[in-house]
Parts: C-alpha cells; structure tokens; sequence
C-alpha cells in the first residue's frame, strides 16, 4: 500500500495528478475581493506537493503535461475557428502588431537588465523563456547553446526558466486584475459578444465516437507540422511545436469544418470541446507544478535576483501593450486578457479570463488564438537571438 504513495511508478504518478487537480479546484472556487485563481491554483497545489519531497517519474509527467497542452489547445482552436479569420476584420492585425511590440518590449527589458544588472545573457535568455512562460523556446535556447559549445549554459537555462514560470503565472493574471482599475473597467458593462459571432451552419448529428474523429486527426496533422523545421538562417530551425502545430490546424480545422458542413457549431461550440478544453489544462498545469516544485525552493534561495527579473520581464510589457490596447484602440476587456495569455503563449492566462468572462464568451478565447501562432514563433525566435547575442 505504501508504495502507492512512494516512487516513481505509474500508480504514484496519476494518484498525485489527481490529486493537484482536485484540490486547485476546490480553491479555485475561493474569491478574495471578488477575485479568484480559478484553474491556476491547480499549478501552485502541484508545485506545493513537488516541493514536499514528492519523487515522480518525470518522463511520465512531460508526456501527460505535453498531451494535456495538446488536449487544450485543440478546444480553444475549435471553439474560435469558425470566426477566427473574421476576427481580422475586428482588430485582428492590430492585434498582432501589439503582440510583435510586446515581444519586443520584452526582448530590450532582458538585455538591459543583463547590461545594467552586470547578468550574463545566456542566463537571462533563461529567465526570459520562464517569465513568458514558453517552453519551445527554452528548448530552443538550449539546442542553440549546445551546438554553441558553450558548457553549463544548458543547465542554467533550465534554472532560469524554473524561477521565472511560477511567477510568470501570478504576474500575467496579476496584470489582468491590475488593468481593471488603471483603464476603470466595469465588468458589469463589458460587452461579452462580437456584434457578429453566429456561424450559421448545417446541425449534424452523430455519435460521441465519431465526433472524437475530428480531434484527434487535428492531434496527429498538428504534431507533424509542428515538427517541420523553418530555416531562419541561423544555429537552429524554428518550430511551432507540440502547442502551436495543433492550434494552427485546429484552427483551420475548426473553420474548414463549420464551412463545409463536415460538423456544426454545436460539436465545436458543444460541451464536449469546452470539456477537452478544460481537462486538458488541468493536465498541464498539474504536470507543471509537479515537475518543477522539488527544484523551486533551491533555485530560488541561489538566485533570487532572478525572480525579480522574471516578474520585471513578465508584467511590464503587457501592461504597457494592455493600457495602450484598452485606452488608445478601445478593445474590450475579455478580448485584451486572452491577448495578454497569447501573447506569452500563457494557457492559465487564458483559463483565468475564461473564469472572470460570462458562460458562453467566446472573446478571451478569440483574442488568445488570434496572436498566439505569431507569438510562438516570435518567441522561439527571440530565445535563441538572446543566445546568439552572447557571442
């Protein structure tokens, strides 16, 4: 019996997962002055769990976080699909314009804070990839930092992404909150809908079996083309990854599909995708906090400068992006907090405007998915420039 609560076996693995989830839920449910974590506290249940000493398989944690990344970015790409290029028409571009000057904003915070602060650069490129919470890009940094030869830089790269995600985190969302009072935002009169949302397209019935098809032909088209390398003209290939390959194609998939009948807006706006969505987030966030809780603490205690960077790095640049976006191009509140989790390729972020939007809004959804396939490539590009700057 014992050894279901010890080591690094498959029973151990899942009992902890469920566990972390479970209770993030349940105090996902706590408000404090009317505000609350939701799903996120899934994240810091985990992490808590980690740092106790808890020893689990982490290979078995990578694949279940990964596959969970996975599950919830194929639900947020066939929830928006279908009104995802329309979206361009209502601010889409200028969206994206924001998202490229966030990246940048963020890339000159970390090389001034490595000038000023006397840090070496391949080790803020770490802290960078944490504080924006983008896990393609510190894999990216270290293959570009391996085939540099440059010794250790791999390891230290990890410790900075390790200190900088768990903030990261708070401080997107802490961001959110934040925009509230400095825009003077109501929430009870916040539009929740698009003037023009409806698809109108033919209902199809079917089975729960067949209507899983769809998913998981995007699951395995989205893996392959996010493993198509793009040649950037440097160390190593762009890609979009695990995350971006399957919210591209869900994304088409969503939309080609509505258009062409294959399926209607009730299997992707149907409580089947909201619940793929849903588990598939909780999956991550678990795995997240279990993997990265037991190296948390001691990062931390060495290098605690780090942290103050991170949070630096994470929350200027949105709230400068968000109080121009909100103040200077009057977009609505539910649509800038999912533009603030896309453009750090951010899950909680947007599971966290989810909590705060009425049922049935689709607006953090659409402005997360709008920018976050740019964001992504931007993103691991940027890592590996920090990297390259070194030289």
């Amino acid at each position: 019996m014992s050894s279901l609560f010890t080591g690094s076996g498959v029973g151990p693995t899942i009992l902890y997962l469920a566990l972390s989830i479970f209770i993030g839920l349940l105090l996902g449910k706590i408000k404090i002055a009317k505000i609350s974590l939701g799903i996120t506290w899934v994240l810091f249940v985990g992490i808590a769990l980690s740092a106790c000493g808890i020893s689990l398989n982490h290979d078995m944690l990578h694949v279940i976080k990964e596959f969970g990344l996975i599950l919830f970015v194929v639900g947020v790409g066939l929830q928006v699909g279908p009104g995802f290029f329309r979206s361009f028409k209502k601010g889409g571009l200028a969206m994206n314009l924001m998202a490229l000057v966030n990246v940048a904003l963020g890339v000159l915070i970390t090389v001034m804070i490595a000038k000023v602060a006397h840090q070496d650069l391949a080790d803020m490129a770490g802290v960078y990839t944490g504080a924006i919470t983008n896990t393609p890009g510190l894999s990216a940094a270290q293959q570009a930092v391996t085939d540099m030869g440059i010794e250790g830089a791999s390891d230290r790269l990890a410790a900075g992404y390790a200190v900088a995600y768990p903030l990261a985190v708070v401080g997107m969302i802490v961001t959110c909150i934040l925009l509230r009072p400095l825009c003077r935002i109501d929430l009870a009169k916040e539009p929740s809908s698009l003037e023009t949302t409806t698809v109108t397209a033919t209902a199809q019935k079917g089975k729960g079996g067949f209507l899983l098809i769809p998913v998981f032909i995007i699951i395995a088209l989205g893996i392959i083309i996010g493993s198509i390398p793009i040649p950037v003209g440097m160390k190593a290939p762009i890609k979009l990854g695990l995350a971006g390959g399957p919210l591209v194609v869900a994304i088409i998939g969503g939309w080609l599909g509505v258009k062409k009948s294959w399926f209607s807006t009730e299997f992707t706006e149907g409580q089947g995708v909201h619940a793929l969505r849903e588990v598939g987030i909780a999956l991550f966030l678990a795995g997240v906090g279990l993997s990265a809780g037991g190296q948390f603490v001691s990062t931390v205690q060495e290098h605690y400068m780090w942290v103050v960077y991170g949070v630096i790095i994470t929350m200027v640049p949105p709230i400068l992006v968000g109080l121009f976006g909100r103040l200077v191009l009057k977009m609505n509140y539910y649509t800038l907090m999912g533009f603030i989790g896309g453009s750090h390729t951010d899950p909680p972020t947007l599971a966290f405007a989810n909590t705060v939007a009425p049922e049935g809004c689709k607006l953090p959804n659409m402005g997360y998915a709008t920018v976050y396939p740019l964001t992504m490539f931007l993103r691991i590009f940027t890592a590996q420039l920090l990297v390259l700057l070194t030289v």
